[in-house]
């Protein structure tokens, strides 16, 4: 029986809301007959209390508990129909997660109990167990989530096409890193530690994105394995931090908040990669923690014509319905809370093509998409998709809406090919100018464009130039797993080697791609580690890995030549604004001048003509005219002109430095041939410059004095 005093509460906000006397709970079910709250002692072991929510009021059952204040454990029972096939899973005897939950405590211990069905019967999922999941599963925590921030909030903190985007793991970053308390390695506050921005700010870029950090479990059969859900693309809760990365984990948020505001008081912002797309709970032969239990029939996408099975448009078991206006609600409340509690500054959404899914499929007037951009908080923070997922016309990179930027996967897969020989001058070119041929439409920006060579799924950049074949063993999948065609090219060795001249060639390659991300037109993204090399031994898929295959290595990494080449090149490009160009180059005249914004340049210093663009270039030059400014005003003489010179040819190519009309001397900021920072050297137009096999050349045009 209950000692707590219960009223009727209010069906809002959703959740579990502390007002300083008690706490108000509100839980969605449109198909449950019941819903029981659970109250726990502070160890999250004994149930202290069950308490039938009094209150039924537009689908939201809800009531106020006296006394339950923020530490307090608590969970739910649902009652209803338990009807597979026609799509409900009621079982009370599954204790639940309460989908608005701020926090939560405990993992999961794979038990039968954690499934509404009696494992191993006949008729599978149909059958209904009544063993008790509450000995086995996380619970809920209620929260005060008062903070003290020591700023006032900065919309927008870095433009868009100001922004190099660092791609990283919270727990794998610093979970090895010498700077860092042993005791807070791999956790939010091993992540604040002053060392460690520090280190990710002198790389130049301005905004960490981080991989998963919403609750998420590992599978059964990953355990059995003894290994992990490592890089978290299996959420169980949309609005908790994980509080495995957590030092101190019934803190969670609250650490989580301090580590954001470490970040940005060093003026790096910090975005979620966030998996609305679908849960932990899989298919119909998967767990019952949460969704599946409350209200399977409304939170996921059901096949029209047998609803005991799922839609699977992820590749995982499940959909999430967000075409159900509370699925849609509780996916916008997620994002605005963790924009205006947590101050997060975008979001990376994975398989973000599900998320503007209807039930005909992708629409890129969907109800999400359109929710997020009439949105003034939403539409205000950075919102990149991942645009493709598995099912039919699920690959939708380009077709997002106005105010979206997308992974582009176009770039990565170009980019590899050219420096492997693979790819000519004509295919390279669009990619990069932040691939125009795709983005530029509706007024969409070059930023709409994130560029990438490698992320957290396939080959590192090491690995690129170093591996032809994957090698994912540790995995335990029978080589199944991970992609086949990675576009690599080892340079000649599987693999590490002792070869001096080959591990010479892997870092001039390493060099040439870090160099074509980092100074094409887009939005740049870095892979954490790539820019000192690091390895995981030809693993291109370690998402089970939470070890030192997926860990990072911080030996010598100061002392890595790869090092000061990245944070050279970021240097360069926030230096110079027509590498971080807000318009699409036009290649038109300015006005009554001849002079372009982009002129293309062949090997004898000309500009490239039609006939020019065969399938056999190999080496070509990029010549940029800096005079385009932000708000569309040409104003020519008034910034750099750049000329970058790409030669994916094996051998030298003798290259003509070109004529140009504001100047006559070109001096060479980069060139990836040379294992030593360059000297300050210039030479005058016409000059040929020999430009080594597979190399990279930036050079600047120095303006005519008088």
């Amino acid at each position: 029986m209950s000692k707590f005093k219960v009223t009727e509460g209010l069906p809002y906000p959703m959740g579990a809301t502390w007002d300083g006397k008690g706490t108000n709970f509100a839980l969605f079910s449109a198909n449950a007959t019941k819903v029981e709250l659970c109250i726990f002692d502070k160890t999250g072991k004994r149930e202290k209390a069950r308490i039938a929510l009094p209150e039924y009021t537009n689908e939201i059952w809800h009531g106020h508990v006296a006394g339950v204040a923020p530490g307090d454990v608590y969970g739910y029972r649902v009652h209803g129909p338990f009807d597979p096939e026609n799509g409900h899973r009621f079982n009370p005897n599954k204790l639940l997660l309460d989908p608005y939950a701020l926090a939560h405590i405990g993992d999961i211990t794979w038990h039968p109990s954690c499934f509404a069905y009696r494992r191993g019967d006949d008729d599978k999922d149909l059958s209904f167990d009544d063993q008790d999941s509450a000995p086995y599963v996380p619970r809920c925590l209620v929260v005060d989530q008062e903070f003290e921030w020591s700023t006032e909030p900065v919309p927008r903190r870095v433009p868009w096409e100001s922004t190099i985007i660092y791609e990283t793991h919270v727990r794998g970053f610093t979970k090895l890193h010498p700077k860092v308390p042993e005791k807070l390695r791999g956790t939010y506050a091993g992540l604040a530690v002053k060392e460690v921005i520090d280190y990710i700010k002198s790389t130049g870029v301005t905004s960490v994105s981080l991989l998963p950090i919403h609750t998420f479990l590992s599978g059964q059969s990953l355990l059995e394995k003894k290994l992990k859900n490592y890089w978290g693309y299996n959420s169980i809760g949309f609005f908790a931090p994980h509080p495995l990365y957590a030092a101190r984990p019934k803190e969670a948020l609250h650490e989580f908040k301090e580590m954001v505001e470490r970040f940005h008081d060093a003026g790096l912002e910090v975005i979620l990669d966030v998996v609305y797309n679908h849960t932990a709970e899989g298919n119909e032969m998967g767990p019952t923690l949460s969704f599946k239990g409350i209200d399977n029939a409304s939170y996921y996408r059901l096949q029209a014509d047998n609803k005991r099975y799922y839609i699977n448009d992820t590749g995982t078991g499940n959909t999430l319905n967000l075409s159900h206006p509370r699925v849609l609600q509780m996916v916008t409340d997620s994002l605005r809370y963790w924009v205006t509690e947590a101050r997060i500054d975008g979001f990376r959404f994975d398989l973000g093509t599900i998320l503007a899914r209807e039930p005909h499929g992708f629409d890129d007037q969907s109800g999400f998409l359109k929710a997020c951009s009439q949105d003034p908080i939403l539409s205000a923070v950075k919102l990149i998709a991942e645009p493709w997922d598995c099912g039919p016309g699920g690959y939708q990179v380009g077709s997002f809406p106005p105010g979206w930027s997308e992974w582009n996967d176009k770039f990565r897969d170009t980019v590899r090919d050219f420096w492997r020989g693979d790819a000519s001058a004509n295919e390279i070119a669009p990619r990069l100018c932040a691939s125009g041929d795709i983005y530029n439409h509706s007024g969409r920006k070059p930023s709409a464009s994130v560029n990438f060579i490698t992320a957290h799924d396939g080959f590192t950049l090491n690995d690129l130039v170093s591996y032809n074949e994957k090698h994912n063993e540790a995995n335990q999948e029978d080589g199944k797993d991970g992609a086949d065609d990675n576009r690599s090219w080892n340079c000649g060795a599987e693999g590490k080697t002792d070869d001096a001249e080959i591990n010479r060639l892997r870092l001039r390659q390493m060099k040439n791609l870090l160099a074509t991300l980092l100074l094409s037109q887009g939005t740049p993204m870095l892979q954490a580690g790539d820019e000192f090399a690091r390895t995981q031994d030809g693993n291109n898929n370690a998402y089970c890995q939470d070890n030192e295959i997926s860990w990072l290595h911080w030996e010598n990494v100061e002392n890595h030549p790869l090092l000061a080449f990245t944070r050279k090149l970021t240097g360069i490009r926030h230096q110079y604004p027509v590498l971080e160009n807000p318009r699409f180059f036009t290649s038109d005249s300015h006005g009554d001048s001849e002079l372009r914004d982009l002129t293309w340049i062949n090997a004898n210093g000309l500009a490239m003509q039609g006939h020019h663009w065969d399938g056999n270039m190999r080496c070509f030059g990029m010549l940029m005219d800096g005079c385009v400014k932000s708000m569309g005003v040409c104003t020519p003489g008034s910034e750099a002109r750049l000329l970058l010179v790409f030669n994916g040819w094996h051998e030298a190519v003798h290259f003509t430095l070109p004529e140009y009309p504001t100047g006559s001397q070109w001096q060479i900021l980069i060139d990836t041939n040379q294992e030593t920072e360059l000297p300050e050297e210039s030479f005058k137009a016409g000059h040929v410059y020999e430009t080594a096999g597979r190399s990279v050349l930036l050079f600047i045009l120095q303006k005519n004095e008088g």
